[in-house]
């Protein structure tokens, strides 16, 4: 089988390319291209048909797919994260799973910046209360109406220790915090890291805790109730990894009750939110919600396609 007989198929372009990106690079590797927007679950096997190339996001690949997929030799997935596909079907079937990693430490250590800047600084509630006329008419210079803190001296636990968590970790130094690391869940005492805490001893310690941890059986839900608990209730929450980390429903409760101080979240359990999501709740307080963009800018995403063009290279090469 020669390039030019290869077909991919792109299932959901417009997930990282909402039309500022080059592909040019890319679908200029092969031929036959096949190139959706979005595909739903429904729509997944009639596109898939023939094909042997696919490139996706978010789109699941389950056994019940794949074994109806003879042709499919390759999945090239335009993110790190690889919970959307069942890699013990995909090695049963013989299909090669790519991913991309280390393309977006910048943009998500830029984010989670973000986010602790904005909850440290309460930044929203003061444009809030400068928009609306109550500096005007406070008669006062200055309005001290929500506690801010500088960020110098405080702690900063971080739960994962990948490339972003330590790309995280150089802003948080550059700002004068110290940084506390978790120990994997799932590992025992025994053969945990040296110089790791185990949760339960670094959430007490810590005034932020930022989650850079994969989504796996032992992370579902790894922060929820007791451990929020154990949280200072000055702490801030910040996950800009997947939202099945954070007990979402639980979450909304520490929020309200003020058991900690603020929370900023990227990733929700289900994505897109229903609108009766918890955390959508008006009610919620001290909350910045972002729609999954950590990982989204512009040179980020180049990073990727061009990534994922050396994938495609290096597996037609190698064929």
């Amino acid at each position: 089988m020669t390039n030019t007989n290869y077909k991919a198929v792109v299932l959901d372009e417009k997930s990282f390319n909402p039309g500022d990106l080059d592909l040019t690079g890319l679908y200029a590797v092969l031929d036959n291209w096949e190139i959706h927007e979005a595909t739903q679950p429904e729509e997944r096997l009639a596109r898939l048909q023939g094909a042997n190339i696919a490139i996706a996001n978010k789109v699941i690949f389950d056994e019940d797919l794949l074994k109806q997929l003879p042709d499919l030799k390759l999945i090239l997935l335009t993110a790190t994260g690889m919970d959307n596909v069942d890699q013990a079907a995909c090695e049963r079937h013989g299909i090669i799973v790519n991913n991309v990693t280390d393309y977006c430490t910048e943009s998500v250590s830029q984010h989670v910046f973000a986010l602790i800047l904005a909850l440290s600084t309460q930044l929203f509630n003061y444009q809030k209360i400068t928009k609306s006329g109550d500096w005007s008419q406070s008669g006062q210079f200055s309005n001290l109406s929500f506690p801010i803190q500088e960020l110098s001296g405080k702690t900063l636990g971080l739960v994962g220790y990948g490339s972003l968590a330590k790309g995280v970790e150089k802003l948080a130094l550059a700002f004068g915090m110290s940084i506390l690391i978790s120990q994997r869940a799932g590992v025992s005492s025994t053969n945990a890291n040296e110089g790791r805490l185990p949760l339960e001893t670094l959430l007490p310690l810590a005034d932020v805790i930022s989650i850079h941890c994969p989504l796996t059986p032992e992370t579902k839900h790894l922060i929820g109730k007791k451990e929020f608990e154990l949280m200072k209730d000055t702490a801030f929450l910040i996950n800009t990894a997947r939202g099945g980390v954070v007990d979402n429903a639980a979450l909304a409760v520490a929020l309200h009750d003020k058991v900690i101080a603020g929370a900023g979240i990227d990733v929700l359990e289900q994505e897109p939110p229903p609108l009766d999501h918890p955390l959508l709740s008006d009610k919620i307080p001290n909350l910045i919600l972002t729609p999954h963009t950590a990982w989204a800018a512009i040179e980020a995403r180049q990073r990727v396609i061009d990534k994922v063009t050396e994938n495609l290279q290096h597996f037609l090469k190698n064929s």
